[in-house]
């Protein structure tokens, strides 16, 4: 269902206008508007999805396979040395727009932007023990083995988080 209000749908339907690199039947690729840097693009299901978590595998392949297209012609004709995808899903994580959207970024050496300095200076280090309680409780496992929702919550009581 579109969401009229949603600016990225009406890109999608052909209601507002962007500069389009990509379109198929599932997928529109588009410059950013406020690009971070030239060549900066947007990659988007047509269908309103608001996050990763509604969207199907198959589409989230097709997503990516598009996106890594992209950065190829990114590196080939902008001449970029680096790309950076980035995507958020939800407020805590900053996602600004709630339809699906993943930022393709040219990067090139000394151009300015730097998404590592924020982790050197505001991240604390986690010891061997916490890294190994974070990985229990995110790690795949197969259906049959789960961690109780007690054990979960214990963990992260433990480390502080959620």
């Amino acid at each position: 269902m579109e969401e009229i209000s949603c600016i990225f749908c009406q890109i999608a339907n052909g209601n507002a206008q962007a500069k389009i690199v990509y379109q198929d039947n599932d997928v529109i690729a588009f410059l950013d508007i406020n690009p971070l840097a030239p060549g900066h693009t947007l990659v988007i299901p047509k269908k309103h999805i608001q996050n990763v978590f509604e969207m199907d595998d198959d589409l989230l392949h097709h997503i990516f396979t598009v996106a890594k297209q992209i950065a190829e012609n990114m590196r080939k004709n902008l001449g970029a040395e680096g790309v950076n995808f980035l995507q958020s899903n939800g407020e805590a994580a900053e996602q600004s727009v709630f339809h699906f959207h993943l930022h393709i970024i040219p990067r090139w050496k000394n151009d300015g932007l730097d998404f590592t300095e924020y982790s050197r200076t505001k991240i604390k280090k986690m010891r061997n023990e916490e890294l190994e309680k974070i990985a229990k409780i995110i790690e795949i496992k197969s259906d049959k083995e789960t961690r109780s929702e007690e054990e979960i919550y214990s963990i992260k009581r433990e480390l502080e988080i959620g």
